[in-house]
């Protein structure tokens, strides 16, 4: 099956388990009719045979997607594939339309895998995704979390874990693994769409020859293992200088690096179940170094090196002051 085989991915599913599949476990493969999950789905289908399961999600935001869905339900019933289609039902976003969808499509085939007993779902993404979303964060700012790109492993909820096997592939060797069997992939338009960023930063890539995406999927990679250390360490820290009570948090903060002063204010905040976003948690750090006091969410602040977050009676506001 071209430069691609079955014990390709049934190695990269065995490295993300952790184990081989089992052979009374089924692996759920997320299909769109795109090149790469119909590789995916190509590729699943010859290293697990009758363990497998295709869902295709209809989000009805294109007249096309019905029939795209019938095909793909077309193509596993010629192989024998047990296939699903999923409506994403009820009001479309009418902003972040590709943010909400993809939110609505992970939900979707996570609660249909729950409900079968599916712990594992694959999907198609692969390097140069990586390097797209990698440029896409760079260009927002992100910090090493969001620079660590597409996760291979993600806990989905619900006893069910998504997993993305061929992240070390390019998106022109799945290209060739679907034209060798035949198939004709379905063609988003929205791929093409120069409103979108990813559309933005694929022509960027496809211009500068330097950018090459194997590398910077690699620097993602790299990033996720630096994150990895920065938790690691962060969790040591709470372990050693932090207090909990019902209503208080205190933090000793002194001479630590700002990141896991950072890390552990994110980690108290959400004690009390607030959820800052990242240039609000910067300001309160700030002034809280300075010796100040503030309020996020309802939650009190106090400066110096030891930090004790209180929860504020009768507070309502979700902003800091």
């Amino acid at each position: 099956m071209h430069g691609l085989s079955r014990d390709d991915l049934a190695s990269n599913v065995a490295a993300l388990i952790g184990r081989p599949l089992r052979d009374d476990e089924v692996l759920a493969v997320a299909v769109s009719g795109g090149p790469d999950s119909l590789a995916l789905l190509l590729l699943a289908h010859a290293a697990f045979g009758c363990r497998l399961q295709a869902v295709t999600v209809d989000h009805g935001l294109r007249d096309a997607s019905p029939g795209e869905a019938a095909m793909v339900a077309d193509i596993c019933t010629a192989r024998g594939i047990p296939h699903a289609t999923l409506l994403w039902r009820g009001d479309k976003p009418l902003a972040n339309r590709q943010a909400g969808a993809r939110e609505a499509r992970y939900a979707l085939m996570r609660d249909w895998c729950s409900v079968r007993g599916i712990g594992w779902l694959a999907t198609g993404h692969h390097a140069d995704d990586a390097a797209e979303t990698l440029l896409m964060r760079l260009a927002r700012g992100s910090g090493s979390a969001g620079l660590s790109g597409i996760r291979p492993r993600r806990d989905l909820g619900q006893g069910v874990t998504l997993l993305r096997p061929l992240l070390g592939k390019r998106r022109a060797e799945l290209a060739a693994v679907v034209a060798s069997a035949g198939l004709d992939p379905v063609d988003d338009p929205s791929n093409d769409d120069p409103h979108y960023d990813r559309t933005q930063a694929r022509t960027l890539l496809a211009d500068t020859p330097w950018l090459s995406p194997e590398r910077l999927a690699s620097s993602a990679a790299n990033l996720r293992d630096a994150e990895a250390a920065l938790d690691w360490a962060a969790g040591l820290a709470w372990d050693s200088r932090v207090q909990t009570l019902a209503d208080d948090v205190a933090v000793d903060v002194a001479e630590l690096p700002v990141e896991l002063v950072r890390r552990l204010v994110h980690r108290a905040l959400e004690s009390f179940e607030a959820n800052p976003d990242g240039p609000q948690v910067t300001r309160m750090i700030a002034v809280l170094q300075a010796g100040g006091t503030c309020t996020l969410a309802g939650i009190q602040g106090r400066g110096g090196d030891r930090w004790t977050f209180r929860r504020v009676a009768g507070r309502q506001n979700n902003h800091l002051r």
